[in-house]
């Protein structure tokens, strides 16, 4: 996981990522819809982790979080990496009742490459720092003080974080030879990105859907694409700069997608 060694030579590790395969894979339907997602996102959020030095595993946090989704968990954590309001502001986003980037793809994903730079730097390593994603890194730093260890697969640590890692292997495995484990996709079968273009606001919107017919569009679109607007209206009443994303014509049609696909005949071999 992001460079470092699974210590696969040890039978619990090995039994414990053999678990999740079989969870992945034959609850196959979160995982094909995971698999279709991340043609559509992978190549938003790439970018951000390159940007901001974090390896591209980082990705796979968000698989497993949210399905790469605007979710809301019963804990009331929000979006594709499920935010808490308290950790989301503590992250650099702003939440509030007009406006919740834990909705937007690209600034909730910087968010998290700042929480895991943060992590890493604390903690000396990814794996821990994704287990830290899960429990907090006040849990992982005292869990390491008490044991006296530093691995994460030699962490006594509760059900949900232990299993937390072996997750994010699983579906690594799957996603890059989705073949082997019994998803043979087409490339085509697989959701294309769908290009934008990017409006600059630093004003008020007083009515969302007058700005949506504006920009050639319906309301329901403009809110699919910019779920961080959460009313009808934006008072941006502190003049903050907000970038909307719009759709660009013709890529809201199914044909349209199909050209952003090469070799569409292709079964998928891996991301």
């Amino acid at each position: 996981f992001s460079g470092e060694e699974v210590p696969l030579q040890y039978g619990f590790v090995h039994e414990n990522l053999e678990r999740e395969i079989i969870v992945n894979t034959y609850w196959a339907s979160a995982t094909l819809v995971i698999i279709k997602r991340a043609n559509r996102y992978l190549p938003i959020m790439n970018p951000v982790f390159k940007k901001y030095g974090v390896p591209e595993d980082i990705g796979y946090i968000a698989m497993i979080e949210s399905q790469l989704s605007n979710v809301i968990s019963p804990a009331a954590a929000v979006g594709f990496w499920q935010f808490v309001k308290a950790t989301a502001t503590e992250s650099g986003l702003e939440v509030t009742d007009e406006v919740d980037e834990r909705y937007n793809v690209v600034l909730s994903t910087e968010a998290a490459c700042r929480y895991m730079k943060t992590s890493y730097a604390r903690l000396g390593s990814w794996t821990l720092a994704a287990a830290a994603y899960n429990a907090g890194r006040t849990r992982i730093v005292n869990a390491i003080s008490d044991q006296n260890e530093h691995n994460f697969y030699h962490l006594y640590l509760n059900d949900e974080t232990s299993r937390y890692v072996y997750r994010i292997l699983a579906l690594k495995l799957i996603m890059q030879d989705p073949r082997r484990y019994g998803f043979n996709l087409r490339n085509k079968d697989l959701y294309a990105p769908i290009p934008t273009d990017q409006i600059l606001v630093n004003t008020a919107i007083p009515d969302l859907n007058a700005f949506a017919r504006k920009n050639g569009i319906s309301y329901k679109t403009l809110k699919d694409y910019n779920q961080w607007l959460r009313q009808p209206k934006l008072t941006n009443k502190n003049k903050n700069s907000y970038t909307v994303s719009i759709p660009k014509a013709g890529f809201l049609f199914f044909n349209k997608q199909q050209r952003s696909i090469s070799k569409p005949d292709e079964l998928l071999t891996g991301f």
